[in-house]
């Protein structure tokens, strides 16, 4: 890459100007981040220890948790860095790994959540085949399509993005190294070739995006059917607060990524990075664990194992401190 040898690095979005907005964009992003970690993780060690959970849906589930934490790690954390110590700088590579990374979590989770979408699907209207259609080698099959995919189509992204030459400086009008920005900075119409390489993306983006919808409706049709008004509740609470964070993380993004230059703006930039890249990672738990009771009863059981064998381990500290002999 040209752009390695003339570029030691780029600098990043600043939130504020006053050291007091700063400190409070970070405790902000803190609160978030926290919150993010929380609830993914108690989401993966539910699902990986309790034995009731090994089915397909909540290895897809399990998989998204770890999708959405690593993407809010690539983020958030030098976001909070650079408004704690007052700074704006990335090394080059170290904005490559951003874009790669962001890149490959964000795409391999869409191809996740169409899989789930899926996987919904079979589940409610063709339960009777669901053995058959997703079995646990079916499921590992899509999972590992699904990261594979995401793999590939970011290392053609970066590769793409970081071979464009640069000439317009090294300032990127966003808190992390996006795309866009970083396109912005070219210098030549080598960048048409990844914005058409963009395109092509946002269609395959937009196709999952149609399949989503389309097995919901199906969904929500044989839901329908059912008499129980609890049936209602329970799948219409579950599919709808899933079906409207998909669309806002699809749309926002597709948005973010092929809106004309002449409406953009940093502050429109800034809230539509937020809201494809922060808030489905932090809101996806809350969805999910809130609306399951099965997921629910696995996390209670998970803090009630993790209380018993604290207080176990504490009284077995304090006996053999009690144990140890006075010296007169």
């Amino acid at each position: 890459m040209d752009n390695c040898s003339s570029m030691t690095e780029f600098l990043l979005l600043e939130f504020a100007d006053t050291r007091d907005l700063q400190l409070l964009h970070f405790w902000l992003f803190l609160g978030i981040y926290l919150a993010a970690l929380l609830g993914n993780g108690l989401i993966i060690t539910a699902v990986a220890c309790d034995h009731h959970l090994h089915t397909p849906m909540y290895f897809f589930l399990l998989n998204l948790s770890l999708l959405d934490l690593g993407a809010i790690s690539t983020t958030v954390p030098k976001a909070m860095a650079n408004s704690l110590w007052d700074t704006r700088a990335i090394s080059y590579p170290g904005c490559a790994a951003q874009v790669f990374l962001l890149v490959f979590l964000m795409s391999a989770e869409l191809y996740l959540l169409t899989v789930m979408a899926y996987d919904r699907y079979v589940a409610i209207c063709k339960p009777l085949h669901y053995g058959s259609f997703l079995d646990s080698r079916a499921s590992v099959h899509m999972a590992a399509a699904a990261w594979g995919s995401g793999f590939l189509y970011a290392a053609l992204h970066t590769a793409s993005t970081f071979s464009v030459p640069l000439c317009q400086g090294n300032a990127v009008d966003q808190f992390f190294c996006e795309i866009p920005q970083i396109l912005k900075l070219s210098c030549s119409d080598a960048y048409l070739r990844e914005v058409g390489v963009l395109v092509v993306s946002v269609c395959l983006a937009f196709g999952c995006f149609v399949f989503i919808v389309l097995s919901y409706v199906q969904i929500f049709r044989a839901v329908l059917r059912i008499p129980s008004e609890q049936g209602w509740h329970k799948a219409f609470s579950t599919c709808l607060p899933h079906l409207a964070v998909v669309s806002l993380f699809i749309s926002t993004a597709i948005f973010a990524y092929l809106k004309p230059p002449s409406i953009s703006s940093t502050y429109l930039d800034l809230v539509l990075a937020v809201l494809y890249s922060v808030v489905p990672p932090a809101v996806n738990p809350l969805i999910y664990s809130m609306r399951n009771q099965d997921l629910r009863d696995g996390i209670r059981k998970l803090i009630t194992w993790t209380s018993i064998l604290h207080r176990e381990t504490s009284h077995l500290s304090t006996n053999d401190f009690q144990g140890i002999p006075h010296r007169s």
